[in-house]
């Protein structure tokens, strides 16, 4: 008989209902307090898509919809339970978790990030994880030190 007449899921639909877990990283979960805020949001848009995902009747169409809200959900409750709030730095003397630091590099002009938590860094909005070659490379240097990143010279300008 055809999987189309019986009520069995097919390969196909289970592969897409039972997702992988998003990975968890091995290193501490540090966040500034705004990085908590973005963690809760994220899990509250997980949950929202899930519980809209509810009224579908068709079973196998309300599995797959729900199956990234609950992954995300899951993973972003982990996030939170787990997170560690870190105070903004006390002294803008030495690099540090939550410092914004300007660097150069070779003849490029000067970058700014702010370091924070892995899961709300994004470099193209100007913050860079504390996990980074860079962010470790700079973690307790003060302004004027140079520090090799892969083949590349960075010189630490400046620290807020």
């Amino acid at each position: 008989m055809s999987v189309a007449f019986t009520k069995e899921e097919s390969s196909e639909t289970a592969a897409e209902t039972l997702l992988p877990d998003r990975p968890i990283s091995s290193h501490p979960n540090l966040v500034t307090l705004s990085g908590l805020k973005q963690l809760q949001a994220e899990l509250d848009i997980a949950r929202a898509a899930y519980d809209a995902a509810n009224p579908i009747e068709d079973v196998n169409e309300r599995r797959r919809q729900q199956a990234a809200p609950l992954r995300d959900a899951r993973y972003f409750a982990e996030r939170v339970r787990s997170a560690q709030v870190m105070p903004d730095p006390e002294s803008h003397d030495t690099v540090a978790f939550g410092s914004t630091v300007t660097y150069a590099r070779d003849q490029r002009p000067p970058q700014t990030y702010r370091i924070v938590g892995e899961d709300e860094a994004d470099p193209k909005t100007g913050t860079i994880s504390f996990a980074s070659p860079v962010a470790r490379a700079l973690m307790g240097k003060t302004v004027g030190d140079v520090v090799e990143v892969g083949e590349q010279d960075l010189e630490l300008i400046s620290i807020a």
